[in-house]
């Protein structure tokens, strides 16, 4: 699953703000027969990100209500990217749905196969996208002039390069690098690193995702509950954080933790529990909470809901509940959106490749259009061209797709499956009935 300004909640060192690139997650290869196809959909991002685009199951079917939410969440974030309008994170918490489905799917996944063999499943299929991109932007940071010496930091500091290899914190970057041959703008690095926030929270809630599953079983509303309680300890200063590194963590458990545990307890039948009134009677009155204490903490374009960790917790909180309760199980689209398949499916397959990329992209397009303003009488006669973000859209998504195309086939390899160039689920001529290869 935007621009914006420096994200308290995430980042150390500060990132520039959720807005400017979030969210997504991996591939579950193995939990619905042998190979996935391209029609099934590889996991999705940053699930992050980046995620997972497995089916919720009953029957181990993939879901494509769940795939139609991951895809919807994707689009707005690159969307909000963009634009950077506020009040797009209200309208779709992006964040909050993503964290919900790869909870779902990893509650899913636990309760059919070992802890450590889940675990490293995820590992695999979120890792290697991230290592491919930390080999291209670490080169061009390095070629730039970044290092230790740039920014007075001692030798040992290159050690925290091996974030680029576990993400259990937030790998270091360059600040200030100049562009790169007039082809990117300065300060690219620190808009490439925006998405990495979501990488590095999706690791920890996989790592932690068998003890919260055993603590939902036992206790599941207090378990479910607890993230939000933590948001607002730290939100009120009712607790300090000693840890160097540990506040990001804290922060990102507290506010989405409880999306991630509402989607393992959606799969482990928790909210059907529930009598059927409950969530839409007391969802909304959640929900209006988080909005009115934004809006009472200077909710505005640049500073909104991902720079407010408390307010998000409860907003998210309460979007995603009311989703998973509708949740009408779709094994086969119905018609009105059955023309959306092979978007939906591209979506599900690259999220991981989109999620990262995007931002990198945005800021090439921008960069770009930035030179039209030394193109004679375009400044007089189509001022419009040139400052709205809508012309620049289209690009966006071109540059973005010509990425799936250069980067995507990591994550089918880490996913082991055959590297596919744009798996968008449409049938090959000649492959076989049960194939779906693009």
């Amino acid at each position: 699953m935007s621009a914006r300004p420096t994200d308290t909640t995430s980042e150390s060192p500060v990132l520039p703000t959720r807005g400017h690139g979030v969210e997504r997650g991996p591939d579950e290869g193995r939990d619905d027969g042998p190979e996935k196809t391209a029609g099934t959909a590889a996991e999705s991002a940053a699930e992050s990100a980046a995620g997972s685009t497995a089916a919720k199951a009953k029957g181990g079917g993939r879901d494509r209500y769940f795939d139609l939410l991951r895809a919807i969440a994707l689009f707005r974030v690159v969307f909000y990217h963009l634009m950077g309008w506020a009040w797009l994170p209200v309208v779709f918490p992006s964040m909050g749905v993503m964290f919900a489905l790869a909870g779902n799917l990893m509650a899913r996944s636990l309760d059919r196969r070992p802890a450590l063999e889940v675990v490293r499943g995820r590992l695999r299929r979120l890792l290697p996208p991230l290592w491919l991109l930390g080999a291209v932007g670490l080169t061009g940071m390095l070629l730039v002039g970044w290092g230790p010496g740039a920014d007075g930091r001692p030798g040992w500091w290159w050690l925290h390069l091996a974030f680029w290899i576990l993400p259990l914190s937030d790998p270091p970057y360059g600040e200030g690098l100049p562009g790169v041959h007039g082809l990117i703008g300065d300060d690219w690095a620190v808009d490439m690193a925006v998405p990495l926030w979501y990488i590095r929270a999706y690791l920890w809630f996989v790592l932690l995702s068998p003890l919260l599953l055993r603590a939902l079983r036992r206790l599941p509303w207090p378990t479910i509950l607890a993230p939000i309680a933590l948001s607002a300890a730290l939100e009120f200063r009712w607790l300090s954080v000693p840890g160097w590194r540990l506040d990001s963590v804290l922060v990102d458990f507290g506010t989405f933790g409880a999306c991630w545990l509402v989607g393992m307890a959606h799969q482990q039948g928790v909210l059907r529990r529930l009598p059927r009134y409950v969530v839409p009677s007391l969802a909304p009155a959640v929900a209006g909470t988080g909005l009115w204490y934004a809006l009472s903490h200077g909710f505005e374009e640049g500073h909104d809901l991902d720079d407010m960790p408390f307010a998000q917790s409860l907003w998210s909180f309460a979007a995603v509940v009311l989703l998973l309760h509708i949740s009408p199980s779709w094994s086969k689209w119905p018609g009105p959106l059955r023309r959306w398949d092979r978007l939906v499916t591209l979506l599900n397959s690259r999220a991981v490749t989109i999620y990262l990329w995007h931002n990198l992209c945005i800021v090439v397009v921008e960069s770009q259009w930035d030179r039209l303003w030394n193109v004679p009488g375009l400044e007089d006669d189509a001022p419009w061209l040139l400052t709205s973000p809508w012309a620049q859209l289209p690009f966006v998504w071109l540059l973005t797709a010509g990425c799936v195309v250069c980067f995507g086939w990591v994550e089918d390899l880490a996913a082991r499956r055959g590297p596919r160039l744009w798996p968008d689920g449409r049938v090959r001529a000649g492959a076989g009935a049960g194939t779906h290869r693009a």
